[in-house]
Protein backbone atom coordinates (compact mmCIF):
# COMPACT_ATOMS: atom_id res chain seq x y z
CA UNK A 1 0.00 0.00 0.00
CA UNK A 2 1.41 3.79 -0.50
CA UNK A 3 1.06 6.75 1.55
CA UNK A 4 -0.19 9.96 0.16
CA UNK A 5 3.09 11.06 -1.10
CA UNK A 6 4.63 7.95 -2.61
CA UNK A 7 4.11 6.43 -5.86
CA UNK A 8 1.21 4.25 -6.87
CA UNK A 9 2.90 0.33 -6.61
CA UNK A 10 0.05 -2.10 -6.87
CA UNK A 11 -0.14 -4.22 -9.69
CA UNK A 12 -3.74 -4.50 -11.38
CA UNK A 13 -3.86 -8.05 -9.91
CA UNK A 14 -2.85 -6.98 -6.49
CA UNK A 15 -5.12 -3.80 -6.67
CA UNK A 16 -8.26 -6.26 -7.59
CA UNK A 17 -7.17 -8.53 -4.79
CA UNK A 18 -7.11 -5.79 -2.16
CA UNK A 19 -10.47 -4.64 -3.67
CA UNK A 20 -12.03 -8.14 -3.32
CA UNK A 21 -13.08 -7.56 -7.80
CA UNK A 22 -11.85 -9.23 -10.31
CA UNK A 23 -9.14 -7.79 -12.73
CA UNK A 24 -12.20 -8.00 -14.89
CA UNK A 25 -14.01 -5.20 -13.51
CA UNK A 26 -11.05 -3.21 -12.31
CA UNK A 27 -10.42 -3.00 -16.17
CA UNK A 28 -14.11 -2.21 -17.08
CA UNK A 29 -14.38 0.27 -14.35
CA UNK A 30 -11.37 2.15 -16.09
CA UNK A 31 -12.79 1.90 -19.44
CA UNK A 32 -16.19 3.18 -18.75
CA UNK A 33 -13.76 6.57 -17.01
CA UNK A 34 -14.50 5.40 -13.44
CA UNK A 35 -10.91 5.28 -12.90
CA UNK A 36 -8.24 7.69 -13.52
CA UNK A 37 -5.50 6.10 -15.42
CA UNK A 38 -2.68 3.98 -14.01
CA UNK A 39 0.91 5.24 -13.82
CA UNK A 40 2.71 3.56 -16.35
CA UNK A 41 5.89 2.03 -15.10
CA UNK A 42 8.82 0.83 -16.71
CA UNK A 43 7.46 -1.95 -19.80
CA UNK A 44 4.68 0.03 -19.86
CA UNK A 45 3.01 -1.67 -16.56
CA UNK A 46 0.08 0.07 -14.70
CA UNK A 47 0.80 0.64 -11.31
CA UNK A 48 -2.38 1.76 -8.77
CA UNK A 49 -2.36 3.54 -5.97
CA UNK A 50 -4.44 4.34 -2.73
CA UNK A 51 -7.00 6.31 -4.65
CA UNK A 52 -7.46 3.85 -6.89
CA UNK A 53 -8.34 1.44 -3.88
CA UNK A 54 -10.84 4.22 -2.45
CA UNK A 55 -12.41 4.64 -5.65
CA UNK A 56 -13.06 1.43 -5.94
CA UNK A 57 -14.64 0.89 -2.77
CA UNK A 58 -17.01 3.85 -3.34
CA UNK A 59 -18.20 2.11 -6.45
CA UNK A 60 -18.72 -1.17 -4.69
CA UNK A 61 -20.57 0.81 -1.95
CA UNK A 62 -22.59 2.64 -4.64
CA UNK A 63 -23.40 -1.19 -6.19
CA UNK A 64 -24.18 -2.86 -3.29
CA UNK A 65 -26.94 -0.20 -2.44
CA UNK A 66 -28.28 -0.63 -6.00
CA UNK A 67 -27.17 2.21 -7.59
CA UNK A 68 -27.40 1.21 -11.27
CA UNK A 69 -23.97 1.68 -13.36
CA UNK A 70 -24.87 4.94 -15.39
CA UNK A 71 -25.82 6.16 -11.83
CA UNK A 72 -22.66 5.91 -10.25
CA UNK A 73 -20.75 7.51 -13.58
CA UNK A 74 -23.38 10.40 -13.05
CA UNK A 75 -22.68 10.22 -8.52
CA UNK A 76 -18.64 10.09 -9.64
CA UNK A 77 -18.98 13.24 -12.29
CA UNK A 78 -20.24 15.44 -9.07
CA UNK A 79 -17.33 14.62 -6.93
CA UNK A 80 -14.39 16.89 -7.38
CA UNK A 81 -11.34 15.44 -9.82
CA UNK A 82 -8.30 15.23 -7.41
CA UNK A 83 -10.13 14.01 -4.08
CA UNK A 84 -7.26 12.22 -1.71
CA UNK A 85 -8.08 8.49 -0.82
CA UNK A 86 -8.49 9.82 2.41
CA UNK A 87 -11.23 12.35 1.11
CA UNK A 88 -12.73 9.20 -0.78
CA UNK A 89 -13.10 6.99 2.63
CA UNK A 90 -14.87 9.68 4.09
CA UNK A 91 -17.36 9.79 1.29
CA UNK A 92 -17.69 5.81 1.10
CA UNK A 93 -18.63 6.28 4.74
CA UNK A 94 -21.03 8.74 4.47
CA UNK A 95 -22.77 6.61 1.96
CA UNK A 96 -22.56 3.68 3.61
CA UNK A 97 -24.50 5.57 6.17
CA UNK A 98 -27.49 5.31 4.08
CA UNK A 99 -27.58 1.97 3.80
CA UNK A 100 -29.50 -0.28 6.05
CA UNK A 101 -27.41 -2.44 8.65
CA UNK A 102 -25.88 -5.20 6.38
CA UNK A 103 -25.34 -8.31 8.61
CA UNK A 104 -25.33 -11.77 6.47
CA UNK A 105 -23.75 -15.50 7.15
CA UNK A 106 -21.03 -16.00 5.25
CA UNK A 107 -18.66 -19.01 4.51
CA UNK A 108 -14.86 -18.47 5.17
CA UNK A 109 -14.06 -18.45 1.57
CA UNK A 110 -16.77 -15.29 0.92
CA UNK A 111 -15.59 -13.66 3.86
CA UNK A 112 -11.64 -13.80 2.20
CA UNK A 113 -13.47 -12.50 -0.70
CA UNK A 114 -15.21 -9.63 0.77
CA UNK A 115 -12.30 -9.15 2.92
CA UNK A 116 -10.19 -8.38 0.14
CA UNK A 117 -7.43 -10.68 1.51
CA UNK A 118 -6.30 -14.26 2.70
CA UNK A 119 -7.34 -14.50 6.36
CA UNK A 120 -5.20 -15.98 8.47
CA UNK A 121 -7.13 -17.61 12.08
CA UNK A 122 -5.47 -15.03 14.30
CA UNK A 123 -7.08 -12.50 11.18
CA UNK A 124 -10.28 -14.15 12.43
CA UNK A 125 -9.67 -14.37 15.79
CA UNK A 126 -8.85 -10.06 15.67
CA UNK A 127 -11.73 -9.61 13.49
CA UNK A 128 -14.14 -11.75 15.95
CA UNK A 129 -12.69 -9.26 19.11
CA UNK A 130 -13.47 -6.63 17.34
CA UNK A 131 -17.50 -7.69 17.24
CA UNK A 132 -16.93 -7.44 13.04
CA UNK A 133 -17.68 -11.49 12.58
CA UNK A 134 -18.96 -13.60 14.87
CA UNK A 135 -18.57 -17.62 14.47
CA UNK A 136 -21.25 -19.94 13.72
CA UNK A 137 -22.50 -22.79 12.48
CA UNK A 138 -22.67 -22.10 8.80
CA UNK A 139 -19.32 -20.30 8.29
CA UNK A 140 -19.25 -16.86 10.39
CA UNK A 141 -21.80 -13.78 10.95
CA UNK A 142 -20.20 -10.62 9.61
CA UNK A 143 -21.30 -7.19 9.69
CA UNK A 144 -20.37 -6.60 6.09
CA UNK A 145 -19.92 -2.58 6.77
CA UNK A 146 -17.61 -3.17 9.16
CA UNK A 147 -15.58 -5.43 7.40
CA UNK A 148 -13.26 -3.30 5.67
CA UNK A 149 -12.66 -1.04 8.27
CA UNK A 150 -11.90 -4.44 10.49
CA UNK A 151 -9.70 -5.34 7.93
CA UNK A 152 -7.51 -2.15 7.64
CA UNK A 153 -7.05 -2.46 11.15
CA UNK A 154 -5.47 -5.60 10.92
CA UNK A 155 -2.29 -4.02 9.86
CA UNK A 156 -2.43 -1.08 12.52
CA UNK A 157 0.53 -1.56 15.29
CA UNK A 158 -1.76 -1.72 17.88
CA UNK A 159 -2.33 -4.39 20.28
CA UNK A 160 -5.94 -6.00 20.18
CA UNK A 161 -6.67 -4.20 23.96
CA UNK A 162 -6.04 -1.07 22.38
CA UNK A 163 -8.12 -0.90 19.23
CA UNK A 164 -10.83 -3.09 21.53
CA UNK A 165 -10.29 -0.04 24.35
CA UNK A 166 -10.64 2.48 21.24
CA UNK A 167 -14.15 0.98 20.20
CA UNK A 168 -15.60 1.23 23.22
CA UNK A 169 -14.81 4.94 23.39
CA UNK A 170 -16.01 5.73 19.86
CA UNK A 171 -19.07 3.35 20.22
CA UNK A 172 -19.72 5.18 24.10
CA UNK A 173 -19.11 9.02 22.51
CA UNK A 174 -21.14 8.32 19.50
CA UNK A 175 -24.06 6.92 21.31
CA UNK A 176 -23.97 9.90 23.56
CA UNK A 177 -23.87 12.42 20.37
CA UNK A 178 -26.59 10.39 18.76
CA UNK A 179 -29.14 10.53 21.71
CA UNK A 180 -28.23 14.40 22.07
CA UNK A 181 -28.77 14.99 18.19
CA UNK A 182 -32.05 13.02 18.26
CA UNK A 183 -33.46 14.68 21.27
CA UNK A 184 -32.72 17.82 19.53
CA UNK A 185 -34.29 16.87 16.57
CA UNK A 186 -37.75 15.80 18.41
CA UNK A 187 -38.12 19.01 19.86
CA UNK A 188 -37.40 20.60 16.34
CA UNK A 189 -40.11 18.62 14.44
CA UNK A 190 -42.77 16.91 17.56
CA UNK A 191 -45.38 18.85 15.93
CA UNK A 192 -44.84 18.19 12.23
CA UNK A 193 -46.66 15.49 10.33
CA UNK A 194 -45.00 12.21 10.57
CA UNK A 195 -44.71 12.37 6.91
CA UNK A 196 -42.60 15.67 7.45
CA UNK A 197 -40.61 14.18 10.11
CA UNK A 198 -39.71 10.63 8.20
CA UNK A 199 -38.57 13.39 5.13
CA UNK A 200 -36.19 15.62 7.53
CA UNK A 201 -34.49 12.08 8.99
CA UNK A 202 -33.74 10.89 5.27
CA UNK A 203 -32.31 14.28 4.89
CA UNK A 204 -30.40 15.08 7.98
CA UNK A 205 -28.72 10.95 8.30
CA UNK A 206 -25.78 11.55 5.98
CA UNK A 207 -25.75 15.23 6.66
CA UNK A 208 -25.38 14.14 10.20
CA UNK A 209 -22.97 11.68 9.49
CA UNK A 210 -20.70 13.81 7.61
CA UNK A 211 -20.89 16.30 10.01
CA UNK A 212 -19.39 13.93 12.56
CA UNK A 213 -16.58 12.48 10.21
CA UNK A 214 -15.52 16.28 9.56
CA UNK A 215 -15.70 17.48 13.18
CA UNK A 216 -13.40 14.14 14.34
CA UNK A 217 -11.01 14.39 11.96
CA UNK A 218 -10.04 17.79 12.44
CA UNK A 219 -10.20 16.86 16.44
CA UNK A 220 -8.48 14.07 16.00
CA UNK A 221 -5.64 16.42 13.41
CA UNK A 222 -5.50 18.84 16.35
CA UNK A 223 -5.12 16.53 19.01
CA UNK A 224 -2.12 14.51 17.01
CA UNK A 225 -0.36 17.37 16.32
CA UNK A 226 -0.10 18.29 19.90
CA UNK A 227 0.98 15.04 20.60
CA UNK A 228 3.51 14.57 18.17
CA UNK A 229 5.32 18.64 18.99
CA UNK A 230 4.38 19.08 22.41
CA UNK A 231 2.64 21.34 24.25
CA UNK A 232 3.15 24.95 23.09
CA UNK A 233 6.58 27.28 24.28
CA UNK A 234 5.78 28.52 27.34
CA UNK A 235 2.28 26.49 28.56
CA UNK A 236 2.43 24.92 32.01
CA UNK A 237 2.12 21.52 32.23
CA UNK A 238 -0.89 20.07 33.57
Amino acid sequence: MTTETEQPTLTIDELAARAGVTVRTVRFYGTKGLLPPPVLGPRRVGHYGREHLARLALIEELRQQGMTLAGIERHLRQLPPDLSAHDLAIHRAVVASWAPDAVGTVTRQELERRAGRPLGEEDVERLVAMGVVRPVEDGYEADLGLLRLGVGLLDVPLSQEAISAARTVLVEHTRAAARELSQLFRGEVAERDARDVRSLSAHMHPLVVQALLTAFQRSLREELGEWLTGPPEGSAAG
